[in-house]
This record gives C-alpha cells, sequence and structure tokens, in this order.
C-alpha cells in the first residue's frame, strides 16, 4: 500500500472543523517540493477562518505557481484586511505566461485594490502583453490605480509608451502628474522640456519641484529662462530645486538672482544657492561666499567652501564656463 502524499495529508487535515488544527498544519509545512500541495492550498484559501486563508497565501507565495493566480486575485476581494494583504503580497511572486492571462483579465475588477494589486503584479511578471492593458489603465477612474500604471510603465522602460503616458502630466491628480513626469523622463520621451516649463506653473508644488528637477537635467538652454522665474515661486522647495537645477545646467545668466538667494532667510536656500554658484564657476560670486563661512548653519559654510574652491580651480583654468544648449 503506498503513503499517501504530502498533499494528500494536508487536504485531509485542513478537513478537520477545528480552526487551530487547520492552522497548526498550515504553520508546520516546510516541504513544498509535492506538486500537488497547491490544489489543498487553493482550496484552504477559501476557508472560513481568515488565519487559514492568509496562512494559505502565503505558502502559495512561496510556490509562486500560476496556477493560483484566479485563487489569489479573488482573495484581493477577503472581507478580511490580513488576507488581502496576504493576497497582493503573494500575487507579485507568481510567474509565467498563465499569470500575466490572468492578471490582465483581472484588471477589470470592480475593486480599485484588486486592480492596483494586479498592476503591481504584471509589472513584476514584464509580460510584454500588459504593455496595452497598462497603458488603459491611466485611464482608470481611481487615481491609486493611474499612479501605480505610471509607476509600472516606467518601469518596464518601453519607450512606445511614451504617447499613452504623456497625457498624464494633465491628470487631476496631482501624484499623478508627478510621477508621470519621472516616467516620460525614464522614456526618453521628446519634447519633454517644453511640457515642463509650463508644469513650472502647475498648482502643485510638489509637481512644481519634481519639474524643476527634471529640467536641471535635461541640458537644455530653453529651461535656464523659465527656472530663473522659479526662484520666485511661493513654495521654498521649488525655489530651492530651481537653484539646484541652474546650477547642473551651469546657467551663467543666473549668477546674479542666485547670489541674492545667498541671503536668504531658510539654509536649504543658501545651500542650494551656494552650491549652485559653485557649479558655474561665477568668480563675481566669491566675496557674497566668502562671508558665508561664517553662517550659522553648518552644511552652508560647507556649501560655500566648496563652492569657493570650485571657483579658484576654475580661475585657475582659466575655464570660461558657458550656458548650457543641447538638442532636446
Amino acid at each position: 500500500m503506498t503513503q499517501p502524499s504530502l498533499a494528500q495529508d494536508l487536504e485531509g487535515i485542513l478537513g478537520d472543523p477545528d480552526p487551530g488544527a487547520r492552522q497548526l498544519a498550515l504553520t508546520q509545512i516546510e516541504d513544498l517540493s509535492d506538486p500537488e500541495i497547491i490544489h489543498p492550498l487553493i482550496a484552504a484559501v477559501r476557508d472560513e477562518d481568515p488565519t487559514v486563508r492568509a496562512l494559505a497565501l502565503g505558502h502559495l507565495e512561496d510556490l509562486g505557481d500560476a496556477r493560483a493566480v484566479p485563487a489569489v486575485v479573488g482573495a484581493l476581494d477577503d472581507e478580511d484586511d490580513r488576507v488581502r494583504e496576504a493576497a497582493a503580497t503573494a500575487l507579485r511572486e507568481i510567474r509565467g505566461a498563465d499569470a500575466a492571462t490572468h492578471l490582465i483579465k483581472a484588471l477589470g475588477h470592480t475593486s480599485p485594490f484588486v486592480r492596483t494589486s494586479v498592476i503591481v503584479a504584471l509589472r513584476e511578471i514584464r509580460d510584454p502583453r500588459a504593455l496595452a492593458p497598462l497603458e488603459g489603465a491611466l485611464g482608470d477612474p481611481d487615481p491609486e490605480v493611474r499612479r501605480e500604471a505610471v509607476l509600472s510603465l516606467a518601469y518596464l522602460r518601453r519607450p512606445e509608451s511614451a504617447p499613452a503616458l504623456r497625457p498624464s502630466l494633465r491628470d487631476p491628480d496631482a501624484r499623478v502628474r508627478q510621477l508621470a513626469i519621472g516616467a516620460l523622463e525614464s522614456l526618453g520621451a521628446p519634447g519633454l522640456v517644453q511640457d515642463l516649463v509650463g508644469l513650472l506653473s502647475d498648482p502643485d508644488w510638489r509637481v512644481r519641484v519634481e519639474a524643476a528637477i527634471v529640467l536641471g537635467r535635461s541640458e537644455h538652454g530653453l529651461a535656464a529662462p523659465h527656472l530663473r522665474s522659479a526662484l520666485d515661486d511661493g513654495a521654498w522647495q521649488v525655489r530651492k530645486e530651481a537653484a539646484l537645477a541652474l546650477g547642473r545646467l551651469r546657467a551663467t545668466s543666473a549668477t546674479e538672482d542666485l547670489v541674492g538667494l545667498l541671503g536668504s532667510d531658510l539654509a536649504d536656500l543658501r545651500k542650494a544657492a551656494a552650491q549652485a554658484l559653485g557649479e558655474i564657476e561665477a568668480a563675481v560670486a566669491e566675496a557674497p561666499l566668502r562671508r558665508l563661512l561664517g553662517d550659522a548653519d553648518v552644511e552652508v559654510r560647507k556649501a560655500a567652501g566648496r563652492a569657493l574652491e570650485a571657483i579658484r580651480t576654475g580661475i585657475g583654468r582659466g575655464n570660461e564656463r558657458h550656458e548650457t544648449f543641447a538638442r532636446d
């Protein structure tokens, strides 16, 4: 007579009317080598006890078997928070072509949590068939779903997604707009500088900050005058990033504005201005930078010292620094 398999043993124990016994059985599983063990685990995802359901999902996560996808997706809609979170975690570890097929179907689920979890799982699988469904999710009515769709398309780094992503720069949700900036930059979207210049006037300061940061990496001369205007922004965070961006662009035209910023009441702004002037190697800023060597803030003093050293090095080389102008 053959010995019962691990799957058969587990199936028998999971039929015990005592939930404590069922929980104990699942906590004691150490060997997942029996390929048939997936079947009692999938059945346990529908157990009446939420702890049993969560434990079963943990094992399905370890298995990473695409056959579990329908059951795991169903558990995303569970009434228990622990089970929903266990299902979302398990879903990210499941791989294979069959997994992608089931997940793409689940993008039509009525629950935003389910759709969000499915999008995260799809980006981990990296199946090319998910590209179009993820682009479609950019128009989802739920902002969290749209945010994850933007992040996923950035993660997949497929330049052909840039046209679908560009409207997200005008999304009603500020976080979506902010994420779309980084996503489009990572995809090398053409003409992005013009979009970012417009976003320096966005109503949300976090979007303006992101636009300034990316403009500083653009190496495009069009950015400098707009970043100079951003030095008067109502949010100090935007003024700081605009100053740093002007330094990265070596925007000599901003020297006077940046020198003025050295007198700011905010240490972060004084530090950013000093750093930018050092990158520009602005010799005319030496005197005000020397005054900052006695600043009350240690980070400002360090930034001023580094800037003065950069300026002295530039003078010693006899190099003339020019504002950066490059192709977009």
